[in-house]
């Protein structure tokens, strides 16, 4: 049997520069309630530099996507 997160939030960071997925991403994490899953939604190329480095030094699990040249999804989850 396998934990599952109460909820998936969406942080949409589309049309944001850096650092500002980042950012949002941070905000979210503060609110944190348990353990919750977040989908982090980014068009800046950069982004995936600064948020899997986030999540590395934060020990958070990421997933990464690239959707288009355009657009990122980033699965985070907090534990």
């Amino acid at each position: 049997m396998t934990d599952t997160p109460d909820t998936l939030i969406i942080i949409d960071a589309l049309g944001q520069p850096c650092p500002m997925p980042l950012l949002m991403l941070k905000r979210a994490l503060k609110k944190a309630d348990g353990t919750q899953q977040y989908l982090l939604k980014s068009s800046d190329p950069h982004s995936e530099i600064d948020v899997t480095r986030y999540c590395q030094i934060q020990q958070l699990q990421c997933q990464t996507q690239k959707i288009s040249d355009n657009e990122f999804h980033y699965l985070i989850e907090s534990m």
